[in-house]
């Protein structure tokens, strides 16, 4: 049997935070379901991170990053319009085939919210300045104008709402999403795959 890394286990407990933050919340879900997810004992996932909220940041952050990696990818010697379709065709990509990652971003909304009200800042300044180099990469991949690349990024939250409210792709909502690369179709072909 090849053993893990402490780094390898990390990040599987940061996918299996992903999977089980993404379902049940931060306050649904117990580091215990977490570590057995992982195959680890609770005080072996402690030694990994000092706690659930480092655990949830990290999951957190994962996905702000992956998202962000996934548009530099496919903005790959695109500029303009050209980069925000391709930006945009594969955030649908990624929503429709890994619905968790849609899930936890949903869930860090409104774990921010709760920290907030709270009283606790920190979270919600890390997820703050990970939306800040999301956004400082889609505008310096397109070369877009700030409205267009608030325009890009607010018509992306709309599409994270229709999906989480589970609208077909055919449902008239998604009409005016990107009508010149027919943001529909790419949702049909998405599920249709």
């Amino acid at each position: 049997m090849v053993r893990m890394s402490a780094e390898e286990r990390r990040e599987s407990v940061v996918r299996a935070a992903i999977a089980e933050f993404s379902q049940r919340g931060y306050y649904g879900t117990s580091t215990e379901a977490i570590a057995k997810r992982v195959g680890v004992s609770q005080p072996y996932l402690f030694r990994l991170f000092p706690g659930k909220k480092a655990i949830f940041a990290a999951a957190s952050q994962r996905c702000i990053d992956d998202m962000r990696e996934l548009f530099e990818k496919a903005a790959e010697g695109l500029r303009g319009e050209e980069a925000l379709h391709a930006m945009g065709d594969a955030y649908v990509r990624l929503i429709q085939e890994r619905p968790e990652r849609l899930q936890m971003q949903m869930q860090t909304y409104i774990t921010v919210a709760a920290a907030e009200a709270e009283g606790e800042h920190e979270f919600g300044e890390l997820v703050r300045a990970g939306w800040g180099r999301l956004w400082d990469a889609v505008h310096l991949l397109s070369g877009a104008d700030v409205d267009r690349t608030t325009t890009f990024l607010a018509k992306g939250m709309l599409i994270n709402t229709y999906a989480a409210m589970g609208f077909p792709p055919e449902h008239r909502v998604w009409q005016g999403m990107y009508p010149d690369a027919g943001a529909t179709g790419r949702l049909e072909k998405c599920s249709d795959e």
